[in-house]
């Protein structure tokens, strides 16, 4: 009988480390709270050019994000695969690895999908939307043209599957961003509009009483040598180059303006130095 309860428990603990029980309601907060979440990692999938230009370090970091502030929260980004395709010592899918799901790192701090008042993606790419479905019921905040590039009037004749997992936000409460955006009305969240990579991509400023102020890039970077190196836009062909270079000037102005940290959220490197949730930044 022992050995059987030991067995059991041994089947069991990897499905109780991507679904735990929730953990008790979190008190409000006085301040801003700012939680990371380890969404997995990319490797690249052509590392040369980026090995030519020096980059030794080609594979990418995939991160959420959770804003917590006194008048409600923020989920930033979603992840690269949908939580409900993630096993028990992980998964891998084309050139992504996740081994832990978002809902999970969400419910071991208190918190579960209809606790989360908004939702903003920094764009459509499936590394950043994949759970997007599981927040339809959050108020959906999205620049104009994202939303009009993800939902056209007319679908294209060969869907990207990937788009399905951020299908529900179609029918979403939506606030339509045609630029800069303070989320909670109080200057704590600030959306920055950064478009190129995408037609409406955007970043997010997030402004902690200790920390300082926090810059979540989004993929206006991917690298940090990109702040440094001249001409070198990976996947520029994604994009307009010339708008994204300008977004980047412009947020550029903006860390030196607010003296404010930039988080590249794909650097991997800088990723592994952050503390992660259930700790946060504040």
């Amino acid at each position: 009988m022992y050995k059987l309860a030991l067995a059991t428990l041994a089947a069991i603990a990897p499905f109780a480390l991507l679904h735990p029980a929730h953990a008790q309601k979190p008190s409000p907060v006085s301040s801003v709270r700012l939680y990371v979440f380890d969404c997995g990692h990319l490797k690249s999938g052509n590392p040369q050019p980026l090995l030519d230009r020096g980059i030794t370090v080609t594979d990418m970091s995939v991160a959420a994000y959770l804003i917590v502030n006194p008048r409600g929260t923020l989920l930033w980004d979603s992840g690269v695969i949908p939580d409900e395709l993630i096993k028990p010592g992980g998964t891998t899918e084309a050139r992504a690895t996740v081994t832990k799901t978002l809902n999970s790192q969400l419910a071991e701090i208190g918190y579960q999908p209809s606790d989360i008042t908004y939702l903003a993606l920094s764009h459509n790419h499936y590394d950043h939307s994949a759970n997007g479905n599981e927040f339809a019921a959050s108020t959906w905040l999205v620049q104009r043209k994202e939303r009009d590039f993800m939902f056209p009037q007319k679908p294209p004749e060969k869907e990207n599957p990937n788009n399905a997992r951020f299908a529900a936000l179609k029918n979403s409460k939506t606030v339509i961003l045609d630029g800069d955006y303070d989320v909670f009305g109080d200057g704590s969240v600030i959306i920055v509009s950064t478009p190129g990579h995408t037609p409406g991509h955007q970043s997010l400023l997030v402004n902690l009483a200790k920390t300082g102020p926090v810059l979540l890039s989004g993929d206006l970077y991917h690298y940090p040598s990109e702040r440094t190196l001249k001409d070198f836009t990976p996947f520029a062909n994604l994009g307009d180059p010339q708008t994204e270079a300008a977004s980047k000037a412009k947020v550029e102005a903006l860390l030196k303006e607010k003296k404010a940290e930039l988080w590249i959220q794909h650097d991997i490197i800088q990723f592994a130095k952050l503390k992660k949730s259930p700790a946060f930044y504040e």
